[in-house]
């Protein structure tokens, strides 16, 4: 189970917070007593992003939390600032003055969930952060969801691949449908040969602990929906061997499978009226004398022949096994979500999550949502042009075209041939991790996107 992201009872005693903007903390200050005033101002409390000031009220203890907004532009290069200020008061129960709504009030909420979070599987716990009545305003319960779901998504990344292999993450997958009402059904091994996942198996059958197709099925909805993650528990790059500082990082390699499991818990306990379908190709890429080698060509399950020109882009092998079975059950929408290429961090960065698809209201419908969430997203091209670049000519596709250019787009252009027209597609190439902590996300595991797909999700529910 996640670790429970929550607020604290509206009804328990509270200290008041009260948020103030740069151009009004005078008028703020002003309002104030004398005495309080006066230690507002000797600590030069002027309203500045996520600037505290505390009140002192009878026998020390504190009588009102002055916070300080910052400006619109501040608020934007620094998300979730306002909700982690909260979160990192001293230890108490506290409840703002004022009633929040509208994307600036989920913000605040959100991140001051999200700034509960710690990922304690391996150390004593620490002392509890400052507890927050849920604010008037919002539907806290659906936000207490989201976060959930996230720190389900940041647990199974932020565990190392020792415990978390495709055995682990089938159990994950199992303990979530088994909370939400879910189905599961697992082939693993020789299995996947017989039947009919053969790139899935290929990548995975160096490895001591079996690949494994995991699928969850949830809900009776008309709208069908199917999420495809990468469960690349580590990878070694294979015969490919990528070198240790490379390496280091690689127990995040299954942080497509995580963001779907954690997108899964939102739409589950949300009780979206859709039907779901998860599907996790989880393998480990391991060395061994059954490795799969440079220039071995491989079937995949829609008949496809795939050259191996690097065993170290082996997600896209994966994935299409699971995409090709995806489309061979009618569908309204397919997602893949993967950390899937170095490309996409040199051309967005860590914090922003690429996306590929062809349907432009979807593009258009998931930036504004994204936006409205504070989950960034941008959408790169599915560049046809490039198709020639990832076929070799001695097979139908190239799993690692040479020459190094665009890289994102033709793995995304890779995938996009096990779906072709069978379903609306949107891929997204993920990081997964943030590489130093920053408000409301501590380094480590992130989840990203989910949050964007949710509400987009939601929205078109109550269209």
């Amino acid at each position: 189970m996640p670790q429970a992201l929550r607020f604290a009872d509206p009804t328990d005693a509270a200290i008041p917070i009260r948020l103030v903007t740069p151009d009004g903390a005078e008028a703020a200050l002003a309002a104030l007593a004398e005495g309080p005033r006066g230690w507002a101002e000797h600590h030069g409390f002027a309203g500045a992003l996520g600037q505290v000031c505390t009140l002192p009220g009878e026998a020390g203890l504190p009588a009102l939390v002055l916070i300080g907004t910052g400006s619109a532009s501040d608020r934007q290069r620094r998300r979730f600032a306002l909700g982690a200020a909260i979160a990192d008061l001293p230890r108490a129960t506290y409840a703002l003055e004022e009633a929040l709504d509208g994307p600036d009030g989920e913000e605040i909420a959100l991140g001051y969930l999200l700034s509960l979070y710690r990922f304690e599987r391996y150390r004593q716990p620490a002392p509890d952060k400052a507890a927050l009545v849920a604010p008037a305003g919002l539907d806290t319960a659906r936000l207490e969801r989201i976060a959930a779901g996230e720190a389900l998504t940041r647990d199974l990344i932020n565990t190392p691949a020792e415990d978390m292999g495709p055995d682990a993450l089938e159990a994950a997958a199992r303990q979530l449908a088994a909370d939400c009402g879910a189905e599961v059904t697992v082939i693993a091994g020789d299995d996947l040969l017989t039947q009919g996942f053969p790139l899935i198996h290929t990548v995975g059958r160096a490895a001591a602990r079996a690949p494994r197709l995991i699928e969850l099925r949830w809900g009776t909805g008309a709208r069908k929906l199917t999420l495809v993650g990468k469960g690349v528990c580590f990878d070694t790059g294979g015969l490919n061997l990528k070198p240790g500082s490379s390496m280091g990082l690689m127990k995040k390699d299954m942080g497509g499978a995580a963001t779907v499991l954690g997108l899964a818990r939102m739409i589950m306990t949300e009780g979206l009226d859709l039907s779901l379908r998860v599907l996790i190709p989880a393998v480990e890429n391991a060395v061994s004398g059954a490795s799969f080698r440079p220039g071995d060509i491989f079937r995949a399950r829609n008949g496809k022949t795939v050259e191996i020109n690097n065993t170290d882009a082996e997600g896209r092998l994966v994935l299409a096994d699971a995409l090709a079975y995806a489309v061979e059950a009618p569908c309204d929408r397919i997602i893949s979500m993967a950390t899937l290429t170095g490309a996409a961090r040199v051309a967005v960065g860590p914090d922003i999550a690429p996306f590929f698809t062809d349907d432009d209201g979807l593009a258009e419908a998931l930036s504004l949502a994204a936006a409205k969430v504070a989950d960034p997203v941008w959408r790169l091209p599915f560049h046809t042009p490039y198709e020639a670049m990832i076929e070799p000519g001695i097979a139908d596709l190239d799993n690692a075209p040479s020459g190094g250019f665009a890289g994102s787009i033709t793995a995304a252009l890779f995938l996009r041939r096990f779906v072709g027209g069978a379903a609306p597609y949107a891929h997204f190439d993920i990081y997964g991790w943030c590489p130093a902590a920053m408000p409301a996300r501590p380094k480590g595991g992130a989840g990203q996107g989910a949050r964007a797909l949710f509400r987009l999700l939601t929205t078109e529910g109550a269209a």
